[in-house]
Order: C-alpha cells, then structure tokens, then sequence
C-alpha cells in the first residue's frame, strides 16, 4: 500500500471514529441528532460552518476558473473571504436566540415558526430538497474524481467508497458527527491547501517569477477581467460573483443550521474571527494554485483537476496522502451537511409535519437516518451518469438556494413586518426568478448574474408583499416580541423560551391546528 493510500485509510478510519462516537453521546434525541443538544461552541462553530460552505467546489471549480479566467476567480474568492463574518454578524446571535424562543429544531421549521404557515414549511422544504440534492451531487462527482487520482481506481468505485465514508459517520451520529468531522476536516483543509501552494510556488520559483512566466503566456490572465477581458465592464456578472460566496450562503439551510446549534448567543462573535482567519488562509490559494497549474501542468483536458494535477507535481509522495486527505476534507465536510440536512428536510419538515399521526423521538432520528441513506444511494447512481461539472452544479444549487432564502432568514430577525404571505412570495419569485435567469444564461445575455437577478426579485417580493397585507396578516404578537429581543445582547430570558409561558404561547398557533 503506497503512503498516500494508506494515509486515506487512516484519515476514513477517523472519520468513521467521531461517527460512534457521537452515536453514543447526543443521537438519542432528535434535538441531540439535528442540532448536537446546542452545545457547540466558537470554534467548532466557525469551522463547521466555513467547510460545509466550501465544498469540493475549492479544490475543483475554482481551481479550474483560476486556470481558465486567471485573477478574474479572484472576485469570487473577495466575496467568500468576508461571507463567514457576515454571516455570523448578521444572521448568528439573532437567529440562535430566535430559534430556541420558538422551539426550532430544524433551519426550515424555522421559517414557519417565524411566518406560521404549512405552506412555507412545504414550498421551502421543496426548493431546499430540490437545490441540495443537486448540491450532494456535485460533492459526490467531486470525491470519485479526487479518490480515483489517488487509488488508482475506478471514478465510480471510488465514489462508491467516498459516499460510503460519509454515510457512515453521518448516518451514526448525527449533527454532532457532522459539526466535529468538518471541524477536523476544516484544519486538514487549511494544512493541504497552504502545502500545495506553498510548493507550487517553490515549483515556478516565487509569486513575482509566476506572475511574470503567466504574463508572457497571456497579460490578460493577470487582470480581473477574464482571459479574454470578456469581463470588462460587465459589473452585473462581477457583482453576482462577490455576492454567491458572501451574502448568498446566508440563504443555504444547510450552513444555518450552524447558528442554531451553537451553545449560546454569544458564541457567533468569537466565532466570527475563527471564520475569518480560515478563509483569509485557505480561499485565496485555490485561486492562485489554479492560475500557477498553468505553468506546472500546461494544456490540461480536464481544469477542474488543476488542483488534482499540479499537487501530484510538486508535492513529495509522503505529503500527497495529507493534500489528497485535504481534498477529501473538503467535499466530505459539505456532502455530509448537504446529506443530514435534506434528511432532516425529507423526513422532519416533510413525512413528520404532514402525515396525521406523530413521530416520537426514535422514529424520527430512524427516519432521518434511513432518509440520508436513500438520498445517498440515489445520488451515487445518479452521479454515476456523470452529470455537468462541479462548478456548473455548484453555481446552479448555490444561486438558486441564496435567491430563495437569503431575504427571508435576514427579514426574520431584522424586520418586524415581515409576513407570511411576504415570505412565501420572497421564497416562490426568488427561485422562479433565478432559474429563469439561469436557463436562459442572464450572464451571456443581458450581462447580470442569475443569483443577482433572483435576490432582487425576492427582495422586492418581501418588502412590498409584506407591506400590503399587514392587515390581514399581521405578524403573531409572540413572533414580535421574539423578534424583538433578538436585538438584545443577553441570553434568552426563561419567560420568553418556548413553550414556557402560556401568555407568549398562545400567540403563535399550534403548528397541528394551522395543517
């Protein structure tokens, strides 16, 4: 067995280990299997968060735009530098403190407790199942291609063997497995991105010498405006790139989660500098390894293994197993997210919010965990048909899910006149809007990018929508004055936790009797 190979081994083995582990500790319940009991603190927190937002989008889609667009990658990695901190700053102490106030276990039973209405449980619940399992899908083609260049095997049976993994741990221990193998992953991530760039740079003899040999290839590369300045002036695309990474993940349920399960408010400030340095360490340098693959591995067939190829170039055999555990990492860290939370989606907002008789507890954890395991083993076969690349997948589910949501999670705890009938229409324009703009490839047409063109959309929807029937449906006193202490820098007082004082509880209709 070579060292790489054996170094794998031992990083699915560990893996696999945090899965039993947390299987014994908090997977009883179904707040400990969704949410970890919200006992997580600032580091894993802000580590969790960033690796289940990266993807194996970094070590291939942009890798391959650095290759083929050169410094114009850049103004994706602008906005997915600041996208944790604002997040965090944003969305994390308020929605921490309004979910438990309102008794939310899950990122989507969120919005109806906030906009109480089946219909925005079901419609959110359709579009989130809709974009993430084309998300898993991409993270799957991801790892087969990243496993094969290291086995030796096969893409699909190295698929087969990634998916495997991350089912396994995913499946044992729930939220908590998930938060600790990408808090894990996260740190491998930084290790093997840095170590990769480091070498390449040594590789082409310094950042100065790359520039210059990338200059003498063609100058263009070395502006943000596309290999062939087809980029100039077009702000609208430029805008859409800054804002997919930075604002937009605050509308992907399975990156909110994060803010729930913390162990109290407080915990996102902290968190927020924890998630900032990985990504001023890790985001940059998948760019420029990319755009440097130039110079290592010209004339590749393939540039979404840029990555893939330059570190087989450069790095000794010893260090491959631990880039090649870092690539892993990466689309580990969001496949197993993706996998738990439409789980929690198909099976908690789904099968157990509408069928008539109740769960307990242990049916629905059994339920959430037979779900990852179907999900799993459709997409493995429907990966298998090798559908688009990653990076056209990723930008697909990631518009889409940030068109849909991003409005209505900030409008929760920011604006007090938020409604339901203005949420659902945010979430139904938002998603209509950016598929439209997608399919009829708004970036080519009319030079704005689709997720651009899907937030306006959603924005204006909310707003005016919310605007025009806050009489007929006004916002449940309880929800205002949840809202309201939001705003507040302290703990969750005991009378406003949910279901404790039956004067705030009355406010907001019991979920049974709004079906």
């Amino acid at each position: 067995m070579s060292i790489e190979l054996g170094f794998l081994v031992l990083y699915f083995a560990a893996m696999l280990g945090i899965g039993v582990w947390a299987a014994r500790r908090k997977s009883a319940t179904t707040e400990g299997f969704l949410l970890a009991d919200r006992s997580l603190g600032p580091a894993v927190t802000a580590l969790r968060l960033q690796s289940s937002s990266m993807s194996g989008y970094m070590f291939l889609g942009a890798g391959s735009l650095g290759y083929t667009q050169g410094y114009f990658g850049m103004w994706y990695a602008l906005g997915d530098v600041g996208g944790g901190v604002l997040n965090l700053s944003i969305l994390g102490r308020r929605m921490r403190k309004l979910s438990a106030m309102l008794g939310s276990i899950t990122s989507i039973g969120y919005l109806e407790h906030r906009y109480p209405s089946p219909w925005i449980r079901a419609i959110a619940a359709s579009v989130a199942l809709f974009c993430m399992f084309f998300y898993v899908l991409a993270q799957f083609l991801a790892g087969g291609q990243g496993l094969a260049m290291v086995t030796g095997l096969s893409v699909n049976v190295s698929l087969v063997i990634a998916v495997g993994v991350i089912v396994g741990y995913t499946f044992l221990g729930g939220y908590l497995a998930v938060a600790y193998t990408d808090f894990v992953q996260a740190i491998i991530m930084v290790i093997g991105m840095l170590w990769i760039l480091i070498a390449t740079l040594q590789y082409v003899g310094g950042l100065t010498a790359g520039h210059e040999a990338l200059g003498a290839l063609d100058p263009d590369l070395l502006t943000m405006w596309g290999a062939e300045q087809q980029y100039l002036g077009q702000w609208g695309i430029i805008i859409g790139a800054v804002l997919i990474f930075s604002i937009g993940y605050m509308g992907w349920p399975h990156v909110n989660v994060s803010h729930m399960a913390m162990k109290q408010p407080s915990v996102a400030r902290r968190a927020g500098l924890y998630a900032t340095t990985f990504n001023l360490l890790f985001i940059p340098a998948a760019y420029l390894i990319g755009m440097m693959g130039l110079l290592v591995v010209p004339n590749l067939d393939n540039p979404e293994l840029a990555i893939f190829e330059v570190a087989e170039t450069v790095l000794p055999s010893f260090a491959l197993g631990v880039v090649m555990a870092a690539i892993m990492a990466a689309i580990m860290s969001t496949a197993d997210a993706l996998l738990l939370q439409a789980g929690t989606i198909a099976s908690h907002d789904l099968w157990g919010r509408f069928r008539k008789k109740k769960m307990d507890e242990r049916t629905a954890v059994t339920v959430s965990r037979i779900t990852v395991l179907l999900l799993a083993v459709v997409g493995t076969i429907l990966a298998i048909t090798e559908p688009p690349g990653v990076f056209d997948i990723v930008v697909f589910a990631t518009s889409v899910l940030g068109a849909a949501f991003v409005p209505v999670y900030v409008c929760a705890v920011w604006w007090k006149k938020a409604n339901t009938p203005g949420a659902l229409a945010s979430i139904v324009v938002g998603t209509v809007a950016a598929v439209l703009a997608q399919v009829a490839g708004s970036s080519d047409t009319i030079g704005f990018d689709s997720m651009g063109i899907g937030i306006t959309c959603s924005v204006i929807a909310i707003v005016v929508v919310s605007l025009l029937t806050q009489r007929s449906h006004p916002v449940p006193d309880r929800v205002l004055r949840a809202v309201e202490e939001t705003a507040r820098v302290r703990p969750v007082p005991a009378r406003l936790a949910a279901g404790e004082d039956p004067t705030l509880s009355a406010q907001l209709p019991d979920l049974d009797d709004v079906r």
